[in-house]
C-alpha cells in the first residue's frame, strides 16, 4: 500500500526539533519539504541585506540536515503549493503559521483554495509561546500595556518542546532546478564576510548558543545585560527569528537553569525579554498598521525634520558622539547591536536629531540579521514615544552619561571607534571637552580624524522637549 504524501511548508521554522508541523507531516507518511521565497506585496518590507545573508546560510544548514532534500521555490506560494499538490498527489499540507500581514494573507488564500479542491491542511503554532488571539482583556479587547499582557500570558502554560521524528521519509522534486545556492546574495555585500565571520548559522549553532548562554551568560543577566562589553546577552534573536530554535526550547532551558540555582531575578528578567518578543507579535496581530502608523495618532502631527546629512552621519557612525557611533558601527560590522545601545542610538535619531522613526526602522530592517517586522516596529515606536506602552516623551537618553555608566572602561566604544582608543576614559564619551594637549597626545584632531558632534546634546534635547511639549498641549486627532 502506497504511503500518503504531504507537503511540509517551511516558513520561519528552519529546524527539525520542536517543529509541530514536521512532526504531523512525518506521522502522515512521505514528506515533500518545501521552502518558498515569496515576493512581498510591498517593497517597503522586502527582506533586508543582512537577513538575506542569514537566510541563505540557514537554509544551507537545514538542507544539510534533510540530506539535501529541501525543495526551494520562488514566487507566489499559493500557486506553487497548489501546483505541487497536483503534481505529487499530495493529500495534506502542513505548516507553522506566521503573523506578518502578508503571511496571514497568503495562508488565508491557500486555505480557501485547498478547501475548494478538497485537499486537507493543518497549521500549528511553532514560532511563539502563545497565540496572539488567545490573550485578551475581560472586555475582549487586546492589551496595549506590556506589564498587563505579561501577567496574563504568564498564567498560561505553553506546550512542551517536541522531539525530532524518529522516521522521516522525504521526497525530492527532481524536476525543480532551483537550489539554495540560487539564494546566495548577488552581488555579495562588502560587509557579508564580516557577518559570516561573526556568526554561526543553523539549528546546531542555535542550540550551542543557548547552552553556552544558560551556563555562562544567564548568571547576573539582569544587571550584566546592560553592559555591551559583558557576555550577558544571549544573541539568540536571529536564531529565533528564522526559527532555528523555538521559544519553547528556550523556556525549557530556563526551567533546567532554575534547577541549577540560577538566581530567580535573572531567569525572570530574561523570560520577560522573551515575552516582549511575544508582545510585539501580539501588537502586530491586533494592529496591522504597527509597522507604519503611529500607535498614538497624536504623533501624526509631530514636527519631524528632514536632514539627509544628519541621517547619513547616524547611519555610518560618524555623528561625533562616540557611544552612538560605536553602536552604529557594531551594526554595520556584525549585523547586530547590543540592546541597550539600540535604545540609545534610536533615542538620538528620533529626539536629538528629530528624524522620523521610519528612517531608523528602515535602516535597522536592512542591516540587522535579527530584523523582525513586529520587534523592529514595536521597539522603534516605543523609543520614539508614539508606540504602545511607550517610553514617556521626556525620556531622552544622554549618550555621554549612558556610555560612562554602561561602558565605564570604554572597551566597547574603543573596539568600534578605534580613532579614540588613546583618549583617557574621562573624555572618551565627550572628546569635544578634552583639552587640546590631551587630544594632541591621543593623536586626535576633531573634525579630521574624528568628527565634531553634529548637534549639541543639551540644545537638541531642549528642542525635542519643546516639540513634545507642543504635541502634549495640542492633542490633535489624526
Amino acid at each position: 500500500m502506497a504511503l500518503k504524501k504531504s507537503i511540509l511548508w517551511f516558513k520561519r521554522d528552519l529546524r527539525l526539533s520542536d517543529n509541530p508541523a514536521l512532526v504531523a507531516a512525518a506521522q502522515s507518511g512521505e514528506v515533500l519539504p518545501v521552502y518558498i521565497v515569496e515576493p512581498l506585496s510591498s517593497s517597503e518590507f522586502e527582506r533586508g541585506s543582512a537577513s538575506k545573508i542569514w537566510l541563505y546560510h540557514s537554509l544551507k544548514s537545514l538542507n544539510s540536515t534533510l540530506n539535501n532534500h529541501l525543495n526551494i521555490y520562488t514566487g507566489d506560494p499559493v500557486k506553487i503549493l497548489l501546483d505541487l499538490t497536483q503534481k505529487h498527489q499530495i493529500e495534506t499540507i502542513f505548516w507553522n503559521t506566521c503573523y506578518e500581514p502578508w503571511s496571514r494573507e497568503n495562508e488565508k488564500r491557500l486555505i480557501e483554495n485547498l478547501k475548494s479542491q478538497s485537499v486537507s491542511y493543518d497549521f500549528f503554532n511553532g514560532t511563539y509561546l502563545w497565540k496572539p488571539k488567545e490573550i485578551k482583556k475581560n472586555d475582549g479587547t487586546p492589551y496595549k500595556v506590556f506589564s498587563a499582557y505579561k501577567r496574563e500570558a504568564w498564567r498560561l502554560s505553553p506546550r512542551e518542546p517536541l522531539e525530532i521524528p524518529g522516521t522521516l521519509s522525504l521526497i525530492k522534486d527532481t524536476d525543480n532546478q532551483t537550489t539554495v545556492e540560487h539564494l546566495k546574495p548577488d552581488p555579495v555585500p562588502a560587509w557579508s564576510k564580516k557577518i559570516t565571520s561573526f556568526w554561526d548559522f543553523g539549528e546546531s549553532a542555535a542550540q550551542k548558543k543557548l547552552k553556552d548562554f544558560t551556563q555562562k551568560g544567564l548568571q547576573n543577566y539582569k544587571k550584566g545585560r546592560d553592559f555591551p562589553d559583558h557576555n550577558n546577552t544571549s544573541c539568540l534573536s536571529p536564531h529565533l527569528h528564522f526559527g532555528e530554535i523555538s521559544p519553547h526550547q528556550i523556556r525549557e532551558a530556563l526551567k533546567s537553569a532554575k534547577e541549577s540555582d540560577t538566581p530567580k531575578e535573572d531567569l525572570h528578567h530574561f523570560f520577560s525579554e522573551i515575552t516582549w518578543r511575544e508582545f510585539s507579535c501580539y501588537l502586530l496581530y491586533h494592529f496591522n498598521g504597527l509597522p507604519s502608523d503611529n500607535f498614538q495618532s497624536k504623533f501624526n502631527h509631530f514636527p519631524w525634520e528632514e536632514n539627509p546629512a544628519f541621517l547619513k552621519a547616524w547611519q555610518t557612525g560618524m555623528t561625533g558622539i562616540p557611544f552612538v557611533d560605536a553602536g552604529m558601527r557594531e551594526l554595520w560590522q556584525t549585523g547586530y547591536m547590543h540592546n541597550r545601545v539600540r535604545m540609545i542610538v534610536a533615542s538620538f535619531l528620533t529626539k536629538n536629531l528629530l528624524i522620523h522613526w521610519h528612517k531608523g526602522r528602515d535602516h535597522f530592517w536592512d542591516c540587522l540579521v535579527d530584523a523582525d517586522l513586529a520587534n523592529n516596529s514595536a521597539s522603534w515606536q516605543w523609543v520614539a514615544g508614539c508606540g504602545a506602552d511607550a517610553a514617556p516623551y521626556f525620556r531622552i537618553f544622554n549618550p555621554v552619561t549612558q556610555g560612562e555608566k554602561f561602558d565605564p572602561e570604554g572597551n566597547y566604544t574603543r573596539k568600534f571607534v578605534p580613532e579614540l582608543k588613546n583618549l583617557p576614559n574621562k573624555y572618551l564619551f565627550k572628546p569635544w571637552e578634552a583639552p587640546e594637549k590631551i587630544l594632541e597626545k591621543s593623536d586626535i584632531v576633531l573634525g579630521k580624524t574624528y568628527p565634531k558632534p553634529i548637534v549639541d546634546l543639551k540644545k537638541s534635547r531642549e528642542k525635542a522637549l519643546s516639540a513634545f511639549q507642543f504635541l502634549k498641549n495640542n492633542p490633535l486627532d489624526s
